[in-house]
């Protein structure tokens, strides 16, 4: 049995201080309800998450109390792509026709700086400052570049296209394009990443209408198909973060094997694929994803980039909104974004950030603390 999705819905990302968490979720999923052509009454489940902005099976207060069965997820980052991949199995078990998936959030600013022990790592990991995000992510993009021969211009051309492309999207947080010099100059927050190369934590919310694919034509005359929906965690000796010790041995990390099982379920390899968005907490982390996900080789990012094979009129497009860089991280809400982008670059309503020559398969990658990866392939 095939998914579909059958309605997409966004609350603008960045800050709504008028705005909870929660209703901007509500706002996501009106949207996607809309789009559908559906009500609240029509949905049979629900799945959702929220890293700071309350439960998201509190929603029904905001949407109608209709006794749905409503599930919280949390998996880090990685919770817009958990929810899907537990709403895909849903459907594909044959007890539910239509659902929704809905993520929202909305974080204080500053960097993430989680407790050591909610990830089950002693006092001594934080105390050293390793649970500030942009420290571990800066060490990661060091050893990678060390290894693979990736330099300074790598992570400023990654910020600049994500700049450029997210003042293209009217939906972005960040909205104005930055130069090559601008990012270059900008201030070094955690060695080799500059205060361009971060997302920061936002708010926000997006929702998806999902259903058996068998019936899809009842709702929609034109659905998008689900394909494949992966969540892997991580391997004995893999590099990832809060990883308080490296292992002798180096095994894959866990968007390697998301990404391959993804691949083998769609029955497609990467260079099938049109248009993808790859998570970017940082500039590093997407140069780092574009080979863990399969799409080059390690070390042929610098060429890559320096061609412009990622940009909206490359070979390879990658996070066309901006991604993580240019709209922020709500942590329920972004993997749903990745989501809902790819779903307007297939349906060709990307705008001035549209994906040229009619774009048929779409990818999404999110990678979540302590390690884990959420793989969505999607075709019209």
């Amino acid at each position: 049995m095939d998914v579909a999705i059958i309605g997409i819905g966004l609350h603008r990302f960045g800050r709504s201080p008028d705005l909870s968490g929660m209703q901007q979720g509500a706002s996501a999923v009106r949207a996607a309800l809309a789009d559908a052509g559906l009500n609240w009454k029509d949905m049979q489940f629900a799945y959702g998450g929220s890293q700071d902005a309350g439960n998201a099976d509190a929603l029904v207060n905001e949407l109608g109390l209709t006794g749905l069965q409503f599930t919280n997820i949390w998996n880090g980052c990685a919770t817009g792509g958990s929810s899907l991949h537990a709403a895909y199995s849903a459907i594909k078990s044959g007890e539910y026709d239509v659902g929704v998936v809905v993520g929202f959030d909305k974080h204080p600013r500053g960097a993430f700086n989680a407790k050591p022990s909610d990830w089950g790592i002693d006092e001594w990991y934080g105390e050293t400052g390793m649970m500030l995000t942009t420290q571990f992510f800066a060490l990661k993009t060091q050893r990678y570049m060390h290894d693979h021969g990736i330099t300074e211009e790598s992570l400023i051309r990654v910020s600049e296209k994500a700049f450029k492309n997210g003042s293209l999207t009217p939906t972005a947080w960040r909205q104005q394009a930055l130069s090559y010099d601008e990012i270059a100059n900008s201030a070094m927050i955690s060695d080799p990443l500059r205060k361009y190369m971060f997302c920061s934590p936002a708010e926000g919310g997006a929702a998806l209408i999902i259903c058996n694919a068998d019936k899809a034509h009842l709702y929609s005359s034109n659905p998008l198909y689900l394909k494949t929906a992966a969540v892997r965690t991580r391997h004995y000796g893999s590099f990832e973060v809060f990883a308080p010790s490296q292992a002798m041995t180096v095994a894959d990390a866990s968007t390697v094997t998301a990404s391959k099982a993804a691949f083998e379920q769609a029955g497609i390899g990467p260079e099938d694929i049109d248009v993808m968005q790859l998570q970017d907490t940082d500039s590093g982390t997407e140069i780092i994803h574009m080979a863990e996900n399969g799409f080059c080789e390690h070390g042929e990012q610098e060429k890559l980039l320096r061609e412009g094979a990622t940009g909206i009129n490359g070979s390879m497009p990658i996070n066309t909104d901006g991604g993580c860089l240019a709209n922020g991280e709500p942590v329920g809400a972004s993997g749903l974004r990745q989501v809902y982008e790819i779903c307007v670059q297939l349906r060709g309503e990307g705008g001035a950030r549209q994906v040229p020559n009619n774009p048929k398969v779409g990818y999404t990658h999110v990678y979540g603390a302590p390690g884990l990866s959420g793989v969505n392939i999607i075709t019209k």
